[in-house]
């Protein structure tokens, strides 16, 4: 595993209990670098400026330097036990320059050019800033309809999703995070049909999550199998009708062929809405669980369930006995402090839009979740897909909501209720300081760091093989089923290696019944099960629950088709689904032992070069030198092999880049996509990066990667269809942008759990 590097306290591991895995996650998205790119805080040093600066909120509200440095050191241990964390923004930026904080952003698209680009604007700056947004292009006229001031024809909203993403695709934010977007159409809108399908390839609108808004017509319509209506946004006129279950039947093939688009369930979502009299939800931030009025932003957190438990009265004779429980004393005081914490946030957060700023004060919103909540189980010894499970899904988040709900009323007592509070209607008599209190987040880097299970997601795998470095493989396993293995006598690294090739120990008869119940992975349940789960979190939730339902590649339409009535009647606001396998380029799947030693057993030959070859010469301006790259062609017009020569540099800096254009060269000659290599090149950084025409170059491998990415296909096949090798990182769905290890699909997003890469 990679070393951080550039560290000087040494025992930061074990003083803040951190794996290798969460070090170097922190080392390449979340620690501070000076001008060389060199990490130069620790892992302690980070959590400490986040805490201060936090907690620095306090005097706003009259506290003393001496009460300010007491809630410091509460919020420090806090954050360091891992028993919360913040979302990654508030990691990121708290107490630097860029100071943004929040993650989740919805902002308006009115049906006017101007308003428009109002939008793109407005999101570049927030994905500047590290946050993510969501759309409605609900109110966009539809394709086809008149444009007044020019009496043209509207492209329609599809069109300008297209402008959204290609904008979000040219801004990197914050140096750490891609901008994700959510995009969404209500069913009733006259393009909805084109809608649904405009990802159905997966090269298009990659930087987007996409989500039909359902209405309760439109549900009442498909359950008796009528029509219902389409309206013009521009007239507010029936502009054509459509059989409701004909709509629904698409939404489910599409979800079922390559996971999008979710839907969420409008209606339902603003049944819920706190502030009503300020007009209509319309759209959530990109998972889908943080549903938003145009121009307000939400700060996120999350408590580890995993350290939620203690011991019963031991009794040390059987592993397999219910030692443990729920630990509801330390879960209030966590929830006490998570929300004093992210209400604190919203006072010292440095908003990207002064509109933002306005909206969000104004109703302070906050939404604390949970992570972890696979763990308790194990630890509690309950199966995910039982209904003890769902039952104490519903006494924890229930416990949480109530406890969160009078934690904010108590800051309310003390700070004032959220200004919007005297037009709510949803807390009744209870004076409280914040619109909304709970949400579900995704939780991929934040549970990586605290070394536990994702959101409330089941494991998606007992053991499982992570590649670390190039070519090196590390198997993995969870620690409470290694604990008890070896308790058992059952541990050896043999039995191990068959877990990893199939994740799961459910076809295990080494492993007893009762184990193999409790040690159940997100493809031993059923659809069902995600579902209910789900369902039993969200009756607690003021916001809403990411989380996806994962189905085996060989479900059926119907079995999908199957779990959206089923979360449409548990009361779920939303739903994303994901079958094993649909997208053509996932990595993260179950492979039969079979079927890799037929892999392992074929031997690959290189091609033989021709006497003559023909090609082009690059000239690259990098750190070390001028490179020169020469990538030279078969007789199909696909790169065949690759030459470097990097100027006055010589040495060390040369012999690197003539072993690279080498490597590369067998690699193209035996069959590698031109686009594997790049992806493995790009992106790769030295301590003296350089800028050019066509934009920062990091490295010589870097520069090779964009010469053979920039290098004309004279076949005329380009995978980004304009004559180059483009390399889209949102292309990349199952195998992750930046280190090429395997991606899991939860909670609505992708996320890396090798380096922390989330595609949200």
């Amino acid at each position: 595993m990679k070393e951080l590097s550039n560290i000087s306290n040494s025992n930061v591991q074990g003083a803040l209990n951190l794996s290798p895995n969460a070090l170097t996650v922190l080392e390449k998205r979340y620690l501070k670098r000076n001008e060389d790119g060199k990490v130069k805080e620790t892992p302690e040093d980070l959590f400490r400026r986040v805490a201060r600066h936090v907690a620095s909120a306090d005097a706003h509200y009259g506290k003393t330097e001496k009460e300010v440095n007491a809630t410091e050191e509460e919020f420090y241990k806090l954050i360091t036990s891992l028993v919360f964390l913040p979302n990654s923004p508030t990691l990121m930026n708290g107490g630097r320059r860029l100071g943004q904080l929040s993650a989740c952003f919805v902002l308006p698209v009115g049906d006017s050019m101007e308003s428009i680009f109002d939008a793109v604007k407005y999101a570049a700056i927030i994905h500047k800033s590290g946050g993510g947004t969501g759309f409605s292009f609900s109110n966009l006229r539809p394709k086809g309809d008149v444009v007044g001031s020019t009496k043209g024809i509207s492209s329609g909203p599809i069109s300008f999703m297209t402008v959204f993403d290609t904008a979000t695709e040219a801004v990197k934010q914050g140096g750490t995070r891609r901008g994700a977007n959510m995009g969404m159409l209500r069913v009733d809108h006259p393009d909805i049909v084109e809608f649904i399908a405009c990802k159905d390839n997966n090269h298009r609108l990659n930087n987007f999550n996409i989500s039909v808004g359902i209405t309760e017509d439109f549900m009442k319509a498909v359950e008796e199998d009528s029509e219902y209506d389409l309206i013009n946004p521009r007239t507010k006129k029936v502009a054509g009708r459509l059989k409701a279950q004909d709509v629904f039947d698409m939404i489910v093939k599409q979800a079922w062929k390559n996971g999008e688009p979710g839907i969420v369930f409008l209606d339902r979502i603003n049944a819920g809405n706190p502030i009503p009299s300020l007009g209509e939800i319309e759209s959530t931030n990109p998972c889908g669980e943080q549903p938003l009025m145009p121009y307000e932003s939400c700060n996120l957190g999350s408590i580890n369930l995993a350290k939620m438990v203690k011991e019963k009265a031991p009794d040390k004779k059987q592993i397999t006995e219910n030692r443990y429980e729920v630990d509801w004393k330390k879960l209030k005081d966590t929830v006490w402090k998570a929300v004093h914490f992210l209400d604190n946030v919203i006072d010292i957060n440095k908003y990207p839009l002064i509109i933002i700023e306005e909206m969000t004060k104004a109703n302070r919103k906050i939404g604390l979740g949970v992570m972890g909540w696979a763990d308790m189980l194990l630890q509690i010894r309950i199966p995910y897909n039982s209904e003890s499970a769902i039952k104490l899904a519903e006494e924890v988040m229930g416990f949480i909501q109530t406890e969160g709900r009078v934690a904010s009323s108590a800051l309310a007592e003390e700070r004032g209720v959220f200004p919007n509070y005297e037009k709510s209607v949803y807390y009744g008599e209870m004076a409280v300081r914040n619109a909304t209190v709970t949400t579900i987040a995704p939780t991929g880097s934040l549970s990586i760091i605290a070394g536990c299970s994702s959101g409330i997601e089941p494991l998606f795998a007992v053991s499982f093989v992570r590649n670390v470095m190039e070519g090196t493989k590390l198997i993995e396993v969870n620690p409470y089923f290694e604990k008890e293995a070896k308790a058992l006598g059952l541990w050896s690294r043999e039995l191990i290696e068959k877990i990893a090739e199939n994740s799961s120990i459910a076809h295990f008869t080494e492993f007893p019944e009762e184990m193999r119940s409790v040690f159940i992975t997100a493809h031993d349940i059923t659809p069902a099960d995600h579902i209910r789960m789900q369902a039993a979190f969200q009756k607690y939730i003021d916001n809403a629950v990411s989380k996806t339902v994962n189905f085996p590649n060989s479900a059926t339409t119907k079995d999908v088709h199957d779990v959206y009535m089923l979360a449409y009647k548990l009361g779920c606001k939303g739903v994303t689904v994901y079958r094993d396998g649909s997208r053509d380029e996932q990595v993260l799947t179950k492979q039969k032992t079979e079927d890799r030693t037929q892999k392992t057993e074929e031997k690959i030959i290189p091609k033989k070069r021709p006497a003559v070859i023909k090609g082009a010469t690059r000239l690259l301006k990098t750190g070390c030198g001028h490179l020169y790259v020469t990538v030279n062609e078969d007789e199909d017009g696909k790169p065949f092999e690759v030459f470097t020569n990097i100027g006055k540099a010589g040495g060390c800096a040369s012999s690197q880049a003539e072993a690279i254009g080498r490597l590369i060269s067998l690699s193209l000659r035996s069959g590698i996509e031109p686009d594997e290599i790049i992806k493995q090149l790009k992106g790769i950084s030295c301590h003296q990066p350089s800028w050019a025409e066509g934009g920062k170059i990091l490295s010589c491998s870097d520069a090779i990667a964009k010469a053979l990415q920039e290098y004309p296909h004279r076949s005329g096949k380009s995978s980004s269809g304009n004559g180059g090798y483009k390399y889209n990182e949102g292309m990349l769905i199952g195998a992750c942008p930046e280190c090429g290890g395997a991606v899991e699909h939860e909670s609505g997003c992708a996320v890396c759990r090798n380096c922390g890469f989330t595609k949200c």
